[in-house]
């Protein structure tokens, strides 16, 4: 969509609700007062219990489910309680809005992106949520439901975050400025933030959280799908920085390698990815491609390629795969022997033995969004957004063994802490 049907868009859209903006913005509670990070719902003497945050990113909510065994649904968060109050803001700002509508009719697909990533704070007290399109970060108290904190990116949308082995730390992608910010994740505080190759999408923090590698994948919401428009797309590339200094320590250019390969005909846009328990290798996913590639760190290069079964119902119109996604969510089991892929425009996951790269039993799910590990390490979760579910596949059979109810599209699935008598938020 070009910015002049955007700019329409917004026009028709701003007169269309002038009048209620006023109405909302008058009716717009205030904001809560920011708790004391760790006051409310205070967990950090109690016991925690560890669960699964799965986030809902049409809905705007995110599902507590358990970590392990039937994985059940134990509460539902809403992750955008301000709501009003950051629709009156757009709506006010003609730039803002036209971002809003932008993300809505491009990687939304026709509806807005209330949650990307989340994670629990260390204490078990907080759930700290990315939100793409009100470009934020924020913090949920999760006895209250209420908002301890809110982070502004810079930028427009904010979209894959990780956080640091010791649970303190929290980074962000910035999509519209290549930037990543790295947040405090008890106050919201930015300890700092560096520069990345265009739209940053996942970040992993490696050695003990001494580096922080972002994946940057271009340009992913034009119709330019064809390989030989490939050069539209962008500055795509792997950024690794120094985690305390934010100072780049590398930068890896994954067409170069792709290139030495004998692989020019894969794009260079690195999606999802998987490291190896001693961090000596790299699985990635990259864009348009039903497959995977093996990457060593030390020797800096690509070192084997997988091409998982292409579903036959599936279109082979580039146009129609999602954010230029064939395969979207990658995760390794804790022994470094399994990988767990979800086949996301083929409709299926399946556990690959890492030695020999061969697939297990296809199982069959519905547009399938990320993959994770399980908190007793035996099974892969993967989210099934086309049919609001998350399902669990076991690592020692590839079979399906559970599948829960969800909200509407999820897509991120982490494992997190919270109190252990937690169910919901006293709001929620």
């Amino acid at each position: 969509m070009s910015l002049r049907t955007l700019s329409a868009l917004a026009t028709a859209f701003t007169m269309a609700v002038a009048g209620s903006v006023t109405a909302a913005a008058a009716s717009t509670a205030p904001a809560a007062p920011r708790a004391t990070p760790g006051t409310a719902g205070q967990a950090g003497a109690a016991a925690l219990k560890q669960v699964m945050f799965v986030g809902n990113n049409w809905d705007g909510t995110a599902d507590v489910i358990a970590s392990r065994g039937d994985f059940a649904r134990i509460g539902r968060v809403n992750v955008v309680p301000d709501k009003d109050q950051r629709l009156a803001e757009i709506y006010l700002n003609p730039v803002k809005l036209i971002y809003f509508l932008g993300i809505r009719n491009g990687p939304g697909e026709g509806h807005d992106q209330f949650v990307d990533d989340m994670y629990s704070t260390p204490d078990g007290s907080a759930m700290v949520v990315s939100r793409p399109s009100f470009a934020d970060v924020v913090s949920i108290d999760l006895a209250t439901g209420r908002i301890n904190w809110r982070f502004p990116v810079s930028g427009y949308r904010s979209d894959h975050m990780a956080v640091s082995p010791d649970g303190t730390r929290v980074a962000v992608s910035a999509s519209t400025s290549n930037t990543v910010h790295v947040l405090d994740i008890r106050t919201g505080k930015q300890l700092g933030s560096f520069k990345t190759g265009d739209k940053p999408h996942e970040n992993v923090f490696t050695d003990g959280g001494k580096y922080l590698w972002n994946m940057s994948i271009g340009e992913v919401n034009t119709a330019l799908d064809d390989p030989a428009m490939d050069w539209t797309k962008g500055d795509r590339r792997i950024t690794v920085v120094d985690a305390t200094t934010f100072k780049e320590v590398k930068v890896i250019d994954m067409r170069q390698r792709l290139d030495a390969f004998g692989r020019k005909d894969l794009s260079d846009a690195v999606r999802p990815v998987a490291f190896t328990p001693d961090q000596s290798t790299l699985y990635f996913q990259v864009s348009f491609f039903n497959g995977l590639l093996e990457y060593d760190v030390a020797s800096d290069r690509i070192t084997r390629v997988k091409a998982l079964p292409k579903n036959p119902a599936t279109s082979e119109d580039r146009t129609t795969w999602v954010n230029d996604s064939r395969h979207h969510g990658l995760s390794m089991n804790a022994a470094g022997d399994k990988l767990c892929v979800a086949g996301t425009m083929d409709d299926y996951a399946t556990i690959v033995d890492r030695g020999s790269l061969r697939e297990g039993p296809l199982v069959p799910a519905s547009k399938p969004y990320w993959a994770t590990v399980s908190g007793d390490g035996a099974s892969c979760v993967i989210s099934e957004s086309g049919a609001d579910r998350v399902t669990a596949i076991d690592f020692a059979t590839g079979k399906k063994v559970a599948s829960v109810a969800v909200g509407d599209h999820p897509q991120r699935v982490r494992i997190a802490h919270v109190a252990a008598d937690w169910s919901r938020p006293s709001t929620g």
